[in-house]
């Protein structure tokens, strides 16, 4: 079981993802915007793995990863996003190391299987 905080601003999407998780003996801290998300990191949770849309209003998702690094270097990222141009740029120098993107749609057990492929790498 990891713990994971979920940045999404799409509630229906959230719910889903938050779902999906659970099901899967995951603990989910969920927020529906990177601020709130960046809040939740400096609150000192230790928190397994960032997974985050990248396209949101405030706080876009890149910019959490990187400042979620900077406070967990050994954070894990996931980055979730329906633009390909985005996917482009979260592959980019900007982005910190450990990280993956993966594209919507996708199947939701496609997106368990990825959580636990970089929890386990």
């Amino acid at each position: 079981m990891a713990n994971i905080l979920l940045a999404e601003d799409d509630k229906s999407m959230l719910n889903f993802l938050v779902l999906a998780l659970e099901r899967a003996d995951h603990k989910v801290t969920a927020m529906q915007s990177g601020i709130d998300a960046l809040n939740a990191l400096k609150e000192g949770t230790k928190f397994d793995l960032l997974l985050t849309d990248i396209v949101m209003p405030g706080l876009d998702g890149i910019e959490l990863a990187q400042k979620a690094s900077d406070i967990y270097p050994d954070i894990k990222i996931m980055f979730i996003t329906g633009f390909a141009a985005m996917a482009m740029r979260s592959d980019s120098d900007e982005t910190p190391n450990n990280t993956k993107t993966m594209s919507k749609p996708f199947h939701l057990n496609d997106l368990v299987e990825q959580v636990e492929n970089i929890l386990t790498d």
